[in-house]
């Protein structure tokens, strides 16, 4: 019994390694046209709303089994207090919640896994309770469908920009703050802080179509934006915003650009200048029942992906549940666009490929019974193993036959492959030059010397200013975007 639980344990810290790899190279390479971002995000919902929400009780040691089933990481069990306490010190959680949250790792292009909604309606699918959802694109019941007209400005700073409404939606306290998080969570990734999409969200109620998204200057753009009591100029904007530990770091985005972004309604209200900050008037509220939703970007396919995957995460909570009221777009040259798409598309694959990859021997219908649960509903064409498989909106990050491969391994089940001996048989040896380096590092310990291991980045200062260096004459390569300014 020991050997048989020491065997599963090592199977699974294998496929988890397997797991992790192949996610790593699928984002570093087959998404590259993607602008992915190869950090796993971190999902935080508190335990027992999920649990609600899935309709039954897991033990921890339960939960993280079907996490690691579904080809997620239960990373962390903790709570408010005890972040706060680890922090910032006791002190500072005292009156913060008990309540148990689960941080669970999500893979970077898993966008539609991003909130408890998209977790709850996978990990249902998954396990055969739930059938996979079928989104819609719908017209209003009365009138034309809401307007976003863009103007030339625009080209400027960020040309594209997409809309839909969901219409009669109801929120509770949870709801809000899960759609606020996702948002959240979709700018820290695919949006890229921001810089290539920028959500907005509003209480249409409160607004008036048609709608501009147009461009001007700082100095002639007048309105008072979320959480203010009053107006302020897009340059005091900049201003104020510029020590908020939050919108400081969009800043840059716009802020040496000739115009600034700006949406307004037909009444000349604004609804957002993105992508730093909504307007107060617009905001939306427990109380919103109608919500017009835009995204700005510099990027059109990443500003469809995650129109869809707003749409399609919360169109669960509307009277029509699953559909989503469709908006046009028109262009400065008089094209319309209708928006979200909610595309559907079909790939068809072989079971022997799936089989092969995989190193399984399953029937075509069991393949594609695998597949639905991973909410790519599939069934065999009846030509050979032929397999039919429908990628749905909420999964961007299905483009290759390899994608559906993956999904279909982890329905399967990492574990319950079985392990064999791989055919290609070959001798490991050292590399000469590896050798020599050994022994060198032997004999120089030996006399006394130390070595150093210096990290692989560093700072500007490190290889210019201590070095009486300009920095343009150093041939280094710099990260746009550094973590910290030691290691830029």
């Amino acid at each position: 019994m020991v050997l048989k639980a020491e065997l599963k344990s090592t199977n699974r810290i294998l496929a988890h390694c397997c797991r992790q790899l192949h996610s790593t190279f699928r984002v570093l390479f087959s998404l590259t046209w993607l602008g992915l971002s190869a950090n796993m995000p971190t999902v935080g919902v508190k335990r027992d709303f999920l649990f609600k929400a899935l309709g039954r009780t897991y033990t921890d040691e339960e939960f993280d089994e079907l996490c690691f089933e579904f080809g997620l990481e239960l990373d962390e069990i903790t709570s408010e207090k005890e972040i706060i306490s680890r922090e910032q010190g006791d002190s500072k959680a005292s009156g913060a919640s008990d309540v148990i949250l689960y941080k669970i790792d999500v893979p970077a292009n898993r966008y539609d896994l991003l909130c408890l909604e998209g977790l709850v309606r996978g990990l249902q699918v998954f396990k055969n309770k739930l059938e996979p959802p079928r989104y819609r694109r719908v017209s209003p019941d009365s009138g034309g469908p809401q307007r976003l007209i863009i103007t030339k400005e625009t080209a400027a700073v960020r040309p594209h920009a997409v809309a839909a409404v969901l219409r009669n939606i109801t929120f509770t306290q949870e709801r809000y703050d899960s759609f606020i998080e996702l948002q959240e969570k979709l700018h820290q990734n695919i949006c890229r802080k921001r810089s290539l999409v920028a959500i907005g969200t509003h209480d249409l109620d409160t607004i008036s179509g048609p709608f501009t998204y147009t461009a001007k200057a700082p100095g002639d753009i007048c309105f008072r934006p979320l959480n203010q009591t009053k107006e302020y100029t897009a340059t005091q904007l900049m201003s104020l915003y510029r020590t908020d530990s939050h919108l400081r770091h969009y800043l840059p985005i716009i802020e040496d650009k000739p115009v600034y972004p700006l949406i307004q309604d037909s009444n000349g209200t604004v609804l957002s200048m993105p992508p730093i900050i909504n307007g107060d008037h617009s905001r939306i509220r427990l109380q919103t029942k109608n919500i017009f939703i835009e995204c700005t970007a510099t990027d059109l396919t990443k500003a469809k992906i995650v129109l869809d995957i707003i749409v399609t995460t919360f169109s669960v909570y509307c009277a029509q549940p699953f559909t989503v009221e469709q908006a046009e777009v028109v262009y400065p040259d008089g094209k319309t666009c209708i928006y979200p798409e909610l595309a559907y598309r079909k790939e068809k694959l072989s079971a022997e490929f799936i089989n092969k990859k995989v190193g399984i021997s399953e029937s075509t219908e069991r393949i594609a019974q695998l597949l639905t649960r991973m909410c790519l509903l599939s069934q065999p064409t009846g030509v050979r193993d032929e397999i039919e498989v429908e990628i749905p909106p909420t999964r961007p990050d299905v483009i290759h036959a390899c994608d559906i491969m993956e999904d279909a391994a982890i329905a399967y089940g990492f574990n319950n492959i079985t392990r064999t001996t791989p055919p290609t048989y070959t001798v490991a040896n050292q590399f000469p030059l590896n050798k020599l380096t050994e022994l060198l590092r032997q004999d120089m310990a030996a006399a006394g010397f130390t070595e150093a291991l210096n990290f692989a980045l560093c700072s500007q200062e490190d290889i210019a200013d201590k070095l009486g260096k300009k920095i343009s004459q150093t041939r280094a390569i710099h990260i746009s975007n550094p973590k910290t300014a030691e290691f830029q």
